[in-house]
């Protein structure tokens, strides 16, 4: 006996804003088996849920046993009977989306890009862009630094989403890209973590599941930031040849008197390297845009 769908009388439907719709299932041997037949499509209508319906979209999809005689293969489950609650929605699910946002990240600095004026400009020492330099050290000051900030959304199957895959996850948060990535340069991207949740990928009923890895996904939603690499910054004269965008620039200061007095200006530039490189193919999520 092959599996059977039957549709309900039980239903409700609030028309251009959502739905759910009963079913039973007979002869499935679990509620896998039953989940992949109630989305196939190949079954035609009125044999399983349809991904549409009075123009809304399927959303998701919850399996219950309600009498099991056996988990084996057929003709052993035949008798089993599992109900199914289906529900629909205006908004079409999607197996990737992505949100940002431009609002920056802070930064403390002591040292300006260009001091633009000094007053009285006949006495005030030139301090080499030093800034808020107290008699005794260079205090600097929090800025505002340009950020892209954005997280993708994306459906991955049970056979990715290992323990182990999890676990390097949690490893590589923080790490840059060592190759471009969404149109960004090497060292422009830092990897901010993942969250998850385990569901049925509405959008996924044409491509066939592995009996072994079941309907079921992880959906799981990265998060990503982005600063620009710079290139021959000049910090008080000196030229540093190359920062990517989330090493650490610092200066280092010395005594110097100026229009008689014993002032701050920078002698050296250090960068520092913060966070490992890493390849972010490993994340199964593609790299290009």
């Amino acid at each position: 006996m092959s599996i059977t769908i039957t549709q309900d009388i039980e239903a409700s439907h609030v028309p251009n804003r959502s739905a759910e719709i009963m079913f039973t299932i007979r002869g499935a041997q679990d509620e896998s088996a039953a989940a992949i037949a109630l989305g196939d499509q190949t079954r035609g209508v009125g044999n399983c849920a349809p991904k549409t319906y009075h123009g809304l979209y399927r959303v998701g999809r919850r399996i219950e046993a309600v009498h099991i005689v056996s988990t084996a293969a057929s003709p052993a489950c035949d008798k089993n009977i599992f109900k199914a609650s289906v529900t629909y929605s205006y908004k079409n699910p999607a197996s990737y989306s992505t949100s940002f946002d431009t609002t920056g990240g802070s930064q403390h600095i002591t040292q300006s890009f260009n001091t633009v004026g000094r007053y009285p400009q006949a006495t005030a020492p030139n301090m080499q862009g030093a800034i808020g330099y107290d008699g005794e050290k260079v205090s600097g000051v929090d800025i505002i630094v340009p950020v892209y900030n954005w997280t993708e959304v994306h459906w991955l199957t049970q056979k990715i989403v290992t323990t182990q895959y999890k676990m390097n996850l949690a490893l590589w948060t923080g790490a840059m890209n060592n190759a471009f990535f969404r149109g960004f340069a090497a060292g422009e991207v830092q990897f901010r973590g993942v969250s998850g949740q385990k569901g049925i990928n509405e959008d996924a009923d044409d491509t066939p599941f592995d009996p072994k890895d079941g309907p079921e996904q992880w959906q799981l939603t990265f998060s990503f930031a982005a600063s620009p690499n710079r290139q021959n910054l000049n910090v008080g004269g000196i030229v540093v040849a190359e920062k990517y965008g989330w090493d650490y620039l610092w200066t280092l200061y010395t005594d110097k008197v100026d229009s008689g007095r014993l002032v701050q200006h920078p002698v050296a530039c250090y960068v520092e390297r913060l966070y490992p490189f890493i390849d972010f193919a490993g994340l199964h999520i593609g790299t290009d845009d």
